[in-house]
């Protein structure tokens, strides 16, 4: 497939050459790139290896006037023979062009859906372009930041805090393009916190780790409040995501000499029932939840 798609692309790469000499006069064109495609031709043929290309589709650029559809002022600009700066094109990749200016050049077609809180989103709030992330015109046809296993690297381009984390020992398979960026978040913004994908972290998370939600007879608090509080999921040094290892992750919360107020009752001695193997999950393997009797239960049955 991947190959069929290179020659694909190659093909029409050389017919766009020749017809630059005066052959292949007759080759279909949205009327607007056409004209652009004279001195514009590398810009033309990264335009015509994407959707916005394609005039079947009457949401497309190339349906609303090819290139003057996104870039304004683009007749007036041939009219006055060419030229940068000449005649008033809008250039949404221009220093020059305030974000709100730039962006609303995108958003006059891409608005709504999961672009609907843009506005209120930290990347508008810290004067983002949509070209800052995205790349309109690819030799590739494609778009990196939109693609699973390229997507990190934009995102880490400016998140450099995650570049380290994403390659620890325990992290999420997103350098091997699994596990994407937008999956957990939306980087044009959400309602939850950090622009996370859905209304809340926990949500966000159940959405691949299901077994964790629930509902359970006897629910541990801090997993029903926010997941990240135990792990950090953009990798870590410590099994399964963890913030910092059992049993130090459960004593930052629970009293380590407060085990019922008598350790005798677990037998042997403190270290090696608390420290050695998985520490806590010695014992308390369900830790997100379970429907077993609660602890004060079962000590009453034990110990009557």
């Amino acid at each position: 497939m991947n190959l069929a798609r290179r020659c694909t692309r190659s093909f029409l790469l050389i017919m766009l050459l020749i017809s630059e000499r005066g052959f292949g006069a007759d080759m279909e064109a949205p009327p607007g790139a056409m004209v652009c495609r004279g001195c514009h031709l590398e810009r033309y043929v990264s335009y015509a290896l994407t959707r916005h290309s394609m005039e079947s589709d009457p949401r497309t650029p190339a349906a609303q006037g090819g290139c003057v559809a996104c870039h304004s002022g683009g007749w007036a600009h041939v009219n006055a023979g060419g030229g940068r700066g000449v005649g008033g094109i809008v250039n949404p990749a221009s220093k020059e062009l305030s974000p709100e200016k730039a962006n609303a050049v995108c958003l006059n077609c891409h608005e709504g859906g999961k672009r609907m809180e843009w506005s209120l989103s930290k990347h508008a709030n810290r004067d983002l372009k949509c070209i800052t992330c995205h790349q309109v015109h690819n030799m590739r046809g494609r778009d990196p930041v939109r693609e699973r296993a390229t997507q990190a690297q934009v995102c880490i381009s400016c998140h450099k805090d995650r570049r380290a984390q994403i390659n620890l020992p325990h992290r999420h398979p997103i350098p091997e393009g699994k596990v994407a960026c937008s999956d957990c978040h939306n980087p044009h913004g959400s309602a939850g916190p950090s622009m996370m994908a859905r209304d809340s972290v926990n949500e966000t998370c159940y959405t691949c780790h299901m077994e964790k939600r629930g509902p359970f007879i006897h629910t541990h608090q801090p997993v029903q409040e926010d997941c990240s509080t135990c792990h950090d999921p953009h990798g870590t040094t410590n099994p399964a995501l963890l913030k910092i290892r059992v049993p130090f992750l459960c004593q930052s919360c629970h009293e380590p000499g407060n085990h019922q107020h008598n350790l005798a009752q677990l037998g042997g001695d403190f270290w090696s029932n608390n420290f050695e193997a998985r520490g806590c999950l010695n014992c308390h393997t369900q830790i997100h939840g379970t429907n077993n009797p609660s602890p004060s239960i079962v000590n009453r049955w034990l110990w009557r």
